[in-house]
């Protein structure tokens, strides 16, 4: 304990439960356990249960034990099936109304998720979920598929797509109503957002793009680049902590971590592809579906930091 002071200026710090956002190399007690943990970055994906159904260009929200998987392409042609994500294996639910790929999707957990957009041609038609069952609601302004999209089923950012062209269009949905606001810099599609309405990211694009732009809640501003320009490419977190991964670029299985102002080049998907969703933080992922270039039903999960417990003997 003296040691740990003298390097780290404190006190290892006692806890009756483990602290709630612990930092790299933090270490504490806890004395629910009579356990010495600390905080360490693992970065890297471990291979989980698989979707039931394989398929490329899907969509999806929630988080790393809480997530939704919807439509998409099972190899050919389009598909309704909505599968459930709740930490350990996926169920299918309730089928969305509209069979498609190409979609934009988002959500908070796996009771709340909103599909927009999508194939067959340039679709404008939204559902919300509710846990149970897929709503039609308002639609886009403009029909549009292969979109960057990040949010819940009441507050959404869908940025750029295909019209069929790249487009810079950028909508705002408040639950009820999609607005149109400022557009992107640079038109593109096939891109990835992360974020909320008010704070996002997009990165990437076609064709293999290393974009990066920032949303303020008003307008977008060109970043520091991706390491490795992709499309078909997936992310979560937030505008300050994000993650990127998949994509067409070489090797698909690409990812790299942001910190609000660079991109940095962690450890690869085991399973690499391309046309895959996501759900979760920078911190806790999960990775679903895909083409490699076959579909696949391949999940995984990425964890960014742990809680480890120190050995003191």
């Amino acid at each position: 304990m003296s040691e740990y002071k003298g390097i780290h200026g404190a006190k290892v710090q006692t806890y009756s439960t483990d602290p709630d956002n612990p930092i790299n190399g933090q270490v504490w007690y806890n004395s629910t356990s009579n356990v010495l943990k600390g905080r360490r970055i693992v970065n890297s994906w471990a291979t989980t249960n698989s979707l039931n159904t394989a398929r490329a260009y899907l969509g999806g929200g929630g988080t790393q034990t809480s997530a939704l998987a919807f439509g998409g392409e099972p190899g050919s042609g389009t598909t309704a099936n909505t599968e459930l994500w709740n930490g350990t294996n996926w169920t299918e639910v309730n089928n969305l109304n509209s069979t498609r790929r190409n979609v934009g999707g988002c959500g908070a957990d796996n009771t709340n998720a909103l599909i927009m957009g999508g194939f067959p041609g340039y679709v404008a038609i939204t559902e919300k979920w509710n846990g149970t069952n897929w709503t039609e609601v308002n639609d886009l302004n403009t029909g549009k598929r292969n979109m960057g999209v990040t949010g819940t089923n009441t507050a959404s950012l869908v940025a750029g797509g295909a019209l069929p062209a790249s487009t810079a269009q950028t909508e705002s949905w408040n639950g009820t109503n999609w607005t149109e606001v400022n557009d992107l810099n640079t038109a593109r599609s096939e891109l990835a957002a992360a974020g909320t309405t008010t704070a996002a990211i997009a990165f990437g694009g076609t064709p293999s793009s290393a974009l990066t732009e920032l949303w303020n809640g008003t307008n977008w501003t060109e970043v520091n680049d991706l390491n490795n320009g992709r499309n078909y490419i997936a992310g979560s977190g937030t505008s300050t902590l994000g993650l990127a991964f998949g994509g067409t670029s070489s090797p698909r299985g690409y990812t790299e971590t942001w910190n609000g102002t660079n991109w940095t080049e962690v450890a690869d998907l085991n399973t690499a592809r391309s046309a895959l969703s996501g759900a979760g933080t920078q911190a806790a992922t999960l990775a679903f579906g895909g083409e490699l270039p076959s579909v696949t039903a391949a999940s995984e999960t990425w964890n960014g930091v742990a809680t480890v417990t120190i050995d003191t003997d």
